[in-house]
C-alpha cells in the first residue's frame, strides 16, 4: 500500500529537481549555448512564438551564438526581442543572420550569479522537503485512522527520508557543477 506513495513522492521530487535543473540551464555562464535564448518569444503574425521555432540557433564558437531565422522578414523583430530580454547580450545582424557575442563575466557578476544559483537550488530543496512533509502528514493521518500500523508509519517515514536524501544530494550536485562552471573562465 505504501509503495504507491513512494512512487508518487519520487515523481513529485523528480519534477522539483527537473524544474531546478531547467532554471539553472538558463543562467549565463560566459559560454555560448543555444539554451540561453530558449526563453525568448517573438511576435510572428500576431502570435507569440518561441525563438527556436522561428530560427536556427547555434553556437559555432565558445563565445558566439548565431541566430538564422527561417523567414528573413522577422530578423529585426528577433534582434529587438533578444535585446529586450535583458540577458546582457548585444546582437548584431547583417541582413541574413544575427550574431550574438557572449561577453566575459566580471568577478562581481560571477558572485551575483553564484548567489542566485544558491537561491534556486535552495528553492528546489524546499520543494523536495515540502513533498516529504505532505506525505509524512498523510502517513500520520493514516495511522490515526488505523489504516496503517505504527510500524508501517515509521517504515514509511524512513523510506521517504531516504528518497528525500537522494534528491537533495542530486540538487547539491547540480549546485556544485553550476558553481564550478560559473567560476571558471
Amino acid at each position: 500500500m505504501l509503495e504507491e506513495y513512494f512512487k508518487d513522492v519520487k515523481h513529485r521530487m523528480e519534477i522539483s529537481v527537473e524544474h531546478t535543473r531547467q532554471e539553472l540551464v538558463h543562467i549565463r555562464s560566459g559560454r555560448a549555448t543555444p539554451v540561453l535564448l530558449d526563453s525568448i518569444k517573438v511576435s510572428y503574425y500576431g502570435t507569440s512564438t518561441p525563438l527556436k521555432s522561428l530560427a536556427n540557433v547555434t553556437a559555432p564558437e565558445a563565445r558566439l551564438l548565431t541566430v538564422q531565422p527561417y523567414d528573413k522578414t522577422i530578423l529585426y523583430d528577433i534582434e529587438k526581442e533578444i535585446q529586450a530580454a535583458n540577458l546582457g547580450l548585444n546582437p548584431s545582424n547583417d541582413g541574413n543572420i544575427i550574431r550574438i557575442p557572449i561577453p566575459h563575466l566580471t568577478e562581481e557578476r560571477r558572485q551575483e550569479l553564484v548567489r542566485y544559483v544558491h537561491q534556486l537550488v535552495e528553492d528546489g530543496r524546499v520543494a523536495v522537503r515540502n513533498v516529504r512533509k505532505d506525505v509524512n502528514i498523510q502517513f500520520r493521518e493514516m495511522q490515526r485512522n488505523h489504516e496503517i500500523s505504527e510500524d508501517e508509519e515509521h517504515y514509511g517515514y524512513d523510506e521517504i527520508q531516504k528518497i528525500t536524501d537522494k534528491y537533495i544530494e542530486e540538487l547539491n550536485q547540480l549546485l556544485g557543477k553550476k558553481e564550478k562552471e560559473l567560476m571558471e573562465e
